[in-house]
């Protein structure tokens, strides 16, 4: 049941290569496959061999009755070779994966939940369950308005909904050790996802939390509106350095080197390729980001006309209809070479000397979850205002054309669809949008967010009610989400 760190690293899916998507071993023969693209049933139907183990966890699965084997002899044993494998990482701490050791617990000594006498009691008293249904309301709850906190409310919405976050809050994955518990917003944050989860009907007043915010983010203090946006970076800066990230925090894969949740589900890696024109040297950085501002038209920054035009056609599930502007666009303008003229000339390390230059950025790492800003609000010496500028964003977004790896598709900054655009690694759902009404100095924030699969919920502070996916869409758009599909456990 156990596998080295040595071991580790070499098992991959036999099928496709890969070694997330929950990889599984044949039982009855050397065969790895992914349990999440289903190569290790369609081993197990081939050949008939019905049982297979999670490398992760030690669990077996049984596919004649399409459940893991709950048995206590199987279950010790599985303990007695992760505590093996918990020594033998001591002395290997470097070669098992990023993605094992952040995002499945290994090396982290999680010990398994054992129901305590009372609660047996309880269980014994009790013995209807809860049942998850496709029309279960549990999760969602409206939240108090404490004066003109509206911003706040939206964006606890969204987050107490993403996917990853809640399983990682439900299962008590936080260990605070600050001086002080109470002054730790991840300790308030998990109180409220047991809040959000607990199947309470009532509004929930979030007064700690705003308490907490005012505190480590003073600049967000009082009782004036603020901005969502600027909301939603602070509390990820603040949860960010009040989570601790395991021992190995500064070798973590990504932009940031943090293991802390918050870095494994919301920060990617943005590319910056800078092109001297006279001797094509390019000088490339990669920064850590949290989320994708994006430019609109009709703002006072040039907008480039990338649409299709008024062909009815559909690009990355989005329909596209004459003048309208769509999400790829904005990010098809993000990622478009750019020249940065003769007032911005760079000092070529090729060419010794300052030269014009292009830059352009792609996604170099892209984050678990992507969040996505519609610059609405202009803000310059000469004018303020609201864009309201309509935006057409999809359910469903594949990020591969924006990525570092397809540059060379480019041309002239139009992007030419790949032959091989089938890498489901860089495939989203969206499961929350922000809106917001009215106008600069007046306005109110609400949120739609996404229960189950297919039923939306539109959040205004304590009102929650039935949206339509049509609702949805049709909204302006402010904070856009998407998660990861491979990594969605609906």
């Amino acid at each position: 049941l156990s596998v080295s760190p040595f071991q580790a690293k070499s098992c991959i899916c036999h099928m496709c290569g890969a070694h997330l998507n929950r990889l599984h071993s044949c039982l009855y023969c050397v065969f790895f496959g992914c349990f999440t693209k289903k190569h290790i049933h369609e081993h197990a139907k081939t050949k008939r061999h019905n049982l297979a183990i999670d490398l992760l966890y030690g669990g077996i699965y049984c596919f004649m009755c399409q459940d893991y084997i709950y048995d206590k002899d199987m279950e010790q044993i599985a303990k007695e070779e992760q505590r093996k494998a918990w020594k033998l990482q001591a002395f290997t701490p470097t070669v098992v994966s990023h993605y094992q050791c952040t995002m499945t617990g290994i090396g982290e000594k999680y010990s398994t939940w054992e129901p305590t006498k009372r609660e047996l009691e309880l269980l014994r008293h009790n013995p209807k369950r809860r049942k998850i249904t496709t029309n279960c309301t549990i999760g969602l709850r409206g939240l108090i308005n404490l004066g003109n906190t509206c911003f706040m409310n939206c964006i606890v919405q969204a987050l107490t909904h993403t996917p990853l976050l809640r399983d990682f809050f439900l299962s008590d994955r936080h260990k605070c050790e600050m001086q002080s518990p109470s002054s730790c917003l991840v300790c308030e944050m998990s109180t409220l996802f047991q809040e959000f989860y607990s199947g309470h009907r009532s509004p929930h007043i979030p007064y700690r939390l705003l308490h907490l915010v005012w505190t480590h983010a003073r600049h967000l203090a009082g009782y004036e509106q603020q901005d969502a946006h600027e909301f939603l970076i602070a509390a990820l800066d603040v949860l960010h350095r009040h989570c601790k990230g395991d021992d190995n925090g500064k070798k973590a894969n990504n932009p940031n080197h943090c293991n802390c949740i918050i870095d494994q589900i919301f920060t990617g890696g943005l590319q910056s390729d800078v092109t001297c024109q006279v001797c094509h040297g390019v000088s490339t950085t990669i920064d850590p980001f949290w989320d994708i501002s994006l430019d609109l038209p009709g703002s006072s920054t040039p907008f480039w006309p990338l649409s299709p035009g008024s062909d009815g056609s559909v690009v990355n599930g989005e329909s596209h209809v004459s003048g309208t502007t769509t999400l790829t666009d904005c990010l098809r303008r993000f990622t478009r070479p750019e020249h940065l003229g003769s007032s911005a000339k760079i000092k070529c390390s090729g060419c010794h000397s300052y030269q014009e230059s292009t830059k352009q950025l792609t996604m170099k790492k892209l984050p678990i979850v992507a969040c996505f800003h519609l610059k609405r609000f202009e803000h310059s010496a000469k004018l303020r205002r609201k864009i309201t500028t309509y935006v057409s964003f999809p359910l469903e977004l594949d990020m591969t054309p924006f990525m570092a790896s397809s540059k060379e598709s480019r041309m002239n900054g139009q992007y030419q669809q790949p032959t091989d655009s089938l890498n489901n690694d860089n495939k989203y759902s969206l499961f929350a949008v922000v809106n917001h009404q009215g106008t600069l100095e007046s306005g109110h924030y609400t949120s739609f967010i996404r229960q189950h699969k297919d039923q939306w919920f539109k959040c205004d502070d304590a009102i929650i009610t039935k949206a339509s996916i049509k609702d949805v869409l049709d909204s302006e758009g402010y904070l856009l989400f998407y998660h990861k599909q491979f990594l969605e456990y609906e």
